[in-house]
């Protein structure tokens, strides 16, 4: 049984999206600024 309904989980997981393209966003403009931040991450490669 879900804790919330369905338009709250989506508005949720749609505020979620929006703040990580904000962060996304605000790293890239520090990027091109020359300010030291951190490293985009590299997809990992596992070996199986």
């Amino acid at each position: 049984m879900a804790k919330y309904s369905e338009s709250a989980s989506k508005d949720v997981a749609r505020a979620l999206h929006k703040r990580k393209q904000a962060i996304a966003i605000g790293l890239s403009e520090a990027r091109a600024k020359g300010k030291q931040v951190l490293n985009p991450k590299k997809a990992s490669r596992r070996s199986i």
